[in-house]
């Protein structure tokens, strides 16, 4: 039985679909890393919203004095992002940008992940890490958020358990924690979710 998973054509998506319709779309910073940011006294820096999407993630974080660069692989994205960022005002940068294949130089102090590594074919994971290893400042955080095996909806993206994700991650990062909880957003029923704080070795 193969575990191919099938994923929309980002681009597609995003050029034809309102983003507050999204399921995965939440307009204030995500709860789970708001306590995290507090929890680890994280206040400012430079920070990379990774597979940034709607880009509110961006938003909330430049909001706060935070640094930010926001990558997505989708070019309406990236264009609908560059808009909203000129609406509100905001000097948040965004690239388009493949998290597997990246051309991001520079380090971050902070890099979120609410949605793209648990989308990548698990071949490709230790790329994502290579990638990971190679843009989390020394001392920095990098905050994963990925579906967990709890979810009990069987489509969309893959899952994981906190021993999985210290089995992907070990020899690089340090996973400080990974805790069951739920992705935030217009759902009736929020999918199931990991919260993962994770710090280079």
């Amino acid at each position: 039985m193969s575990d191919e998973r099938n994923f929309p054509d980002w681009q597609e998506l995003y050029r034809s679909t309102p983003a507050e319709s999204l399921p995965w779309y939440h307009a204030t910073l995500d709860p789970d890393l708001e306590q995290a940011l507090e929890r680890w006294q994280v206040a400012r820096g430079r920070a990379l919203d990774l597979g940034t999407g709607p880009a509110t993630q961006a938003f909330a974080l430049a909001a706060r004095g935070f640094d930010v660069t926001g990558t997505d692989l989708s070019h309406a994205a990236i264009e609908q992002a560059v808009a909203q960022a000129a609406q509100r005002g905001l000097a948040a940068r965004f690239l388009q940008d493949d998290v597997l294949d990246s051309r991001l130089d520079g380090r971050f102090d902070v890099v979120f992940d609410r949605g793209c590594f648990h989308c990548l074919p698990p071949a490709r994971r230790g790329d994502y890490v290579s990638t990971l290893k190679r843009l989390v400042a020394p001392g920095g955080f990098f905050f994963l958020k990925c579906f967990s095996v709890l979810e009990p909806f069987d489509q969309g993206p893959y899952r994981f358990t906190p021993e999985a994700l210290r089995e992907i991650f070990g020899a690089d990062f340090e996973v400080l924690s990974a805790e069951e909880t739920i992705y935030h957003g217009p759902r009736e029923q929020p999918p199931r979710a990991l919260f993962a704080v994770l710090r280079p070795r």
